[in-house]
């Protein structure tokens, strides 16, 4: 059934373009008859356009783990309060873009900064092709400001990292030693019932993995406070191991194309995907060299054109 559906979509998609393209056709034709008006001819057009370029960016996104949500994390960087600040500004950012789309969020961590802001975060997803949009957002994001947190009024440069893995669900099958799983307690803080700073209900997961074809070994380690009960944020935490053990598992099977992968795994300092610069009025993107000046709408979650420049340059590869 699932097949069928997908099968369905594209089908009827393409239906929906055929259909827009004669109509607009026709309109062309009766124009010149002075039966309809160039106004409508340019509606037609404009609907015809945007019903195709809808669907080459789905197309984009047919990749098995596209359709999945997504766990999105945000570090600060190197500088401290104006980093943190920095840092709480992009979940914000992501955190609109995710409700314009209807997507259910939660926040699985949150660590507060020292004076302001955050230290880091982690955002669970979840919506139809929520990974699919949100991959392209895997990088260091650079903010460029006169910052309110210095005295003499200084142009300053902050840096944080945005990491996304896709967020498994029951369909997806991952291999776990539990053997190899250790775990710590402490008290959650912020919001969250009586429970918070009594009893010992944030969980921290420790995963020792070894890479089954190199014999590499790393240690994995997440947080979860999101729920009050320890039990539940035990059960998150696997949910998320899952995730990162699936991504791993994703990523040696797009190793051949790591020209494409280049552009957003560089994720040290001075290799970011996107400056933001607020004196100058723009927001650019490295990789797709896509630029606006409405830094106020992109602050405020409006990120479309980003992701989509990203996908129709990269995702079709």
């Amino acid at each position: 059934m699932k097949i069928v559906r997908e099968l369905k979509f594209w089908i009827n998609a393409y239906n929906e373009v055929k259909s827009a393209a004669e109509e607009l056709e026709l309109a062309f034709d009766f124009v010149k008859d002075g039966i309809v008006t160039e106004e409508e001819v340019q509606n037609n057009y404009d609907h015809a356009i945007s019903l195709i370029e809808d669907l080459e960016l789905k197309n984009m996104l047919r990749r098995e783990e596209d359709k999945l949500g997504a766990v999105l994390k945000i570090n600060a960087g190197a500088g401290g309060t104006e980093s943190q600040d920095w840092a709480s500004m992009l979940f914000r950012m992501y955190q609109r873009w995710c409700e314009s789309k209807n997507y259910k969020i939660t926040v699985t961590n949150w660590q507060d900064g020292d004076d302001a802001g955050i230290k880091t975060a982690t955002l669970q997803v979840e919506g139809d092709l929520a990974y699919g949009f949100l991959k392209s957002e895997n990088g260091v994001h650079r903010l460029v400001r006169v910052s309110p947190f210095n005295a003499q009024g200084k142009r300053m440069t902050s840096f944080a990292s945005v990491f996304v893995v896709p967020l498994v669900d029951d369909s997806i099958e991952v291999e776990i030693n539990t053997a190899d799983i250790s775990w710590d307690t402490f008290r959650s803080s912020g919001a969250g019932g009586q429970n918070v700073n009594k009893v010992e209900t944030g969980v921290r997961l420790h995963y020792n993995y070894k890479d089954p074809d190199t014999g590499e070994e790393q240690e994995i380690v997440i947080e979860n406070t999101e729920s009050r009960s320890q039990m539940g944020n035990r059960e998150n935490a696997l949910r998320l191991l899952k995730s990162q053990l699936y991504e791993i598992e994703l990523e040696k099977r797009r190793s051949a194309q790591a020209a494409i992968e280049a552009g957003k795994k560089k994720i040290e300092w001075g290799s970011q995907i996107r400056s933001y610069v607020f004196d100058d009025r723009r927001v650019k993107d490295h990789r797709t060299n896509y630029q606006t000046s409405d830094v106020n709408s992109v602050m405020d979650g409006n990120i479309d054109a980003f992701i989509k420049a990203y996908l129709m340059e990269y995702g079709g590869e």
